[in-house]
Formats: structure tokens, sequence, C-alpha cells
């Protein structure tokens, strides 16, 4: 039986083995069959798809949205459609979290001007004040 073994696909895909432990739980990449004696052998294959999931998440996708992701880049039946939905779909969140992020950074500059910084007590301080609901 070829393939790789759990550690050679940890040090090929710059992975923990805990981490191909946790992606096969969560579905991300499937589990790879069994030699006789116990050993799973993942296909050559799984490495790009694990690099494809890290790379990925570090671009803030959700470990669901990676899932579909991944499906549709394996999929033979490829809908460049769906593809194009989902990134509307995706830069319409990331604006609207563009959005609230700014509004708290004005929040916080405004509660940060307010501030004296040292010398007051939790009660007295406006960061805390405002956080409580307390005018």
């Amino acid at each position: 039986m070829e393939g790789l073994t759990i550690s050679q696909v940890a040090k090929e895909a710059n992975v923990n083995i805990e981490t191909i432990r946790y992606y096969e739980r969560r579905g991300l990449i499937s589990e790879p069959p069994r030699t006789e004696s116990g050993y799973r052998k993942f296909p050559l294959e799984v490495v790009e798809d694990i690099k494809f999931i890290k790379r990925t998440q570090d671009l803030g996708f959700t470990l669901e949205e990676i899932k579909n992701l991944l499906a549709a880049s394996n999929d033979e039946k490829f809908r460049s459609e769906e593809m194009h939905d989902f990134a509307t779909s995706k830069m319409k969140e990331i604006e609207a979290k563009i959005h609230d992020l700014h509004k708290m950074k004005i929040l916080l500059e405004d509660l940060a001007e307010k501030c004296p910084g040292s010398g007051i007590s939790k009660n007295e301080c406006p960061i805390i004040k405002n956080f409580k609901g307390v005018n």
C-alpha cells in the first residue's frame, strides 16, 4: 500500500500531527485506509489539501467555509458560479465587519480621550461605565 504516514504528512504540510487528526474529525480530510498492521496511509494529495486548509484559515475563513471550498476545488463538476456567489457573499460579510470595526475604533478613541489613564476607580472609568451602559 502506497501513501504517506501521518508523520510524513505533518512534515510535508508543516503542521502538527494533532492538526491532521483534528481535520479528520471535522471532515476536512478523509480518513485514510490502514495497512494490515494498522498504520494509516494518506494519499499524496492530502498534503496539498492541508496546505489549502491552512492558507484559507490564515485568510480568516471558517472551517465550514473551508470544507465547502475544498469540496468545490476537488469536484470534477466544478461550478464557477458557486465560487462567484460565495466570493460576493463573503465580501459583503467582510465589508460589514470592517464597518463594525471602524465604529468600534471611533468609540474607543472617544472613550480613551475621556479616560485620564490613572488615579480613578473602576466605577469612575469612562470606558467601563460605557460598556456597562452607565452614563
